[in-house]
């Protein structure tokens, strides 16, 4: 389907955050806004490990949208919360070993999350803010089906 003639999406893409490189290397300068921050990879694959790999930012990227989400919820129930902490790995995994998964060949990428709620929260209340937990928007995105388009434009003159 030709960009042009495609159904526009419901929120509009915004070019809210752009990443530039040399080429000569990995290392990437990022800009989100008004924030500006490097990307790059560890030494194993040829990076210089001056900053997190892009694995690194889509695992705090979606600790950060669970923390936040968690948070907020407990805050609207007025549950007595102190604090979130959200650890987070990524690996891949053969797909035949995850017993709970639809794809049964080749490759998996699997994110484990671990989630410590500090305070004086409830056992039910623990078990609600542990579902909420895996409703935040980034959980919702990576879980969902993702129509990711890749366009060549060419650089100003």
């Amino acid at each position: 389907m030709d960009i042009s003639t495609a159904v526009p999406a419901v929120n509009p893409p915004v070019e809210h955050v752009s990443v530039r490189g040399d080429a000569s290397g990995f290392l990437q300068q990022a800009t989100a806004g008004n924030h500006t921050f490097q990307i790059d990879e560890p030494r194993s694959v040829g990076g210089t490990e001056s900053a997190p790999d892009p694995y690194d930012y889509l695992l705090a990227a979606l600790g950060a949208c669970t923390s936040m989400t968690v948070g907020l919820f407990a805050r609207r129930n007025k549950f007595p919360l102190e604090g979130v902490t959200v650890r987070l790995s990524h690996s891949r995994i053969h797909a035949k070993d995850c017993a709970e998964c639809q794809t049964k060949k080749a490759m998996l990428d699997r994110i484990d999350v671990r989630i410590e709620l500090k305070g004086q929260i409830t056992e039910e209340q623990r078990k609600r803010l542990m579902e909420v937990a895996a409703k935040c928007p980034v959980h919702r995105t990576l879980v969902s089906e993702i129509d990711l388009r890749i366009e060549s434009v060419q650089p100003p003159a």
